[in-house]
């Protein structure tokens, strides 16, 4: 058996005792790239670690943190209320905002993972307070992030237009653009349609102070008539930083507040404006904030995502193993053998949303799509729309737990059952996975465009 075989059938392995189990994945993962990169592929500890997600590991840790503190003094209460605010109470517009955000500022150069990371934290405690589908929310991001990320003036637009460029293959900016626009878009309303959508349309408006018909209501008020389980509880303890103003009930801006919120616009403008590292600006953000105000960090520090964190950093460490033995590259050139053009293309695109669901999307699609290069020379297959479904299958599984993004998600989400909400995420990344690449491949490639 093939060392390449052997290292997939213990990714098999790791997953079918992490489900079965309930052991953590990521110390499994840990684990399995120890046993495989020292046994089967020969490699040093060194050789192992080179595929440790150190960066992913601090955006993680960073903007976990960061929010953490912004929950712990009442800052995303504030914004909470300032969102509903902003669509006259309609919360059902909130998820379509969060979509249409996320997208507008990766269409304008902003990395997928460091726009999620800016949007994920404060749309999932939207999604707390006013009963939204954590999964609903989540997703939502992640696909606006996607919708957007393809525009000429992207990040992934521009890598994947000069990889086309440099490959002398033809190519169309704007319908790499709209393809992605578009597959997401769709997939977000079916998404709204089968997660809770109708349902919030019926709620109607709610009070901008929060308050709403289910019994939700500002932060710090007391509700001694709330009824049945279900309802809301029947008292809240009033915290001293959450104090009204008296104006309907919204949230004042106290001073540590107001600092969250510098901190928060500092973020977005040093990553999209100065292009720093996300994890790095939130710690030293956070760090600023705790200092001044230490007792909000001592409560925010334990609800940093650390069991997240592990089990992210354990896959990716395994994925960089089976990269570093050349298990990746196995895959694709055996696909990339196959004579039938039709077949192969949509066995890469399978494979690019495949390794994408645990690796770099970009990376992914900079190796696929040399590997296309030998059958579009054929002429069978049209170049423009074989792009353009490498990059929505690469791109939609983002959604992943094991992604970036939907590592963001997962670690941003308050007051959730981690592990059901891994599992949703897990199955409807899998659902993906499994879908998207083949109606991809119906769409774009099988009709010859390009």
């Amino acid at each position: 058996m093939s060392p390449e075989l052997v290292s997939i059938l213990v990714l098999v392995v790791v997953f079918v005792i992490a489900t079965t189990r309930s052991v953590n994945m990521g110390a499994l993962a840990f684990a399995a790239a120890f046993g495989v990169g020292t046994l089967v592929a020969d490699l040093d500890a060194d050789g192992i670690f080179a595929g440790f997600p150190g960066d992913l590991f601090v955006v993680l840790v960073g903007v976990t943190y960061l929010f953490a503190i912004a929950r712990a003094n009442g800052t995303t209460d504030w914004l909470v209320h300032a969102a509903v605010r902003l669509v006259r109470g309609r919360v059902a517009l909130i998820p379509w905002v969060m979509f249409a955000l996320t997208g507008a500022l990766t269409a304008i150069g902003a990395v997928s993972p460091a726009a999620v990371a800016i949007v994920a934290p404060i749309a999932l405690s939207f999604a707390t307070r006013y009963a939204i589908s954590p999964l609903l929310m989540g997703t939502m991001v992640v696909h606006g992030a996607q919708a957007g990320g393809f525009s000429p003036i992207s990040i992934y637009g521009s890598i994947v237009n000069g990889i086309v460029e440099r490959e002398g293959l033809p190519g169309s900016e704007v319908t790499l653009f709209l393809a992605s626009l578009i597959a997401n878009l769709l997939i977000a309303s079916v998404l709204f349609a089968l997660f809770g959508g109708r349902k919030l349309w019926a709620r109607g408006s709610v009070p901008a102070d929060g308050a709403d018909e289910a019994g939700a209501r500002p932060a710090g008020k007391e509700n001694p008539g709330a009824g049945p389980a279900g309802t809301a509880p029947t008292a809240v303890a009033v915290r001293p930083d959450q104090d009204t103003d008296g104006t309907g009930g919204a949230t004042r801006l106290t001073p540590a507040r107001t600092a969250t919120l510098v901190a928060l616009v500092a973020l977005v403008v040093a990553v999209l404006g100065f292009d720093l590292d996300a994890g790095l600006t939130a710690v030293t953000l956070a760090v600023v904030l705790s200092t001044a105000w230490p007792d909000d960090s001592r409560r925010a520090v334990g609800e940093i995502a650390w069991s997240t964190v592990l089990l992210i950093c354990g896959v990716l460490t395994y994925v960089g193993v089976l990269e570093e033995m050349g298990t990746i590259s196995w895959a694709g050139e055996g696909v990339g053998g196959i004579g039938v053009p039709l077949l192969a293309a949509v066995l890469l695109c399978y494979i690019g949303a495949i390794v994408s669901a645990f690796a770099s999307s970009v990376g992914i699609m900079g190796a696929l799509i040399p590997l296309a290069v030998p059958f579009l020379a054929q002429g069978e297959i049209g170049a423009v729309g074989m792009v353009a479904a490498l990059a929505v299958s690469a791109t939609v599984v983002d959604v992943s737990p094991f992604s970036t993004n939907g590592a963001l998600v997962l670690a941003a989400a308050p007051d959730v059952d981690r592990e059901r909400f891994f599992r949703q995420l897990m199955i409807y990344g899998g659902i993906v996975v499994a879908a998207v690449p083949a109606l991809a491949w119906l769409v774009l490639v099988v009709p010859g465009f390009g």
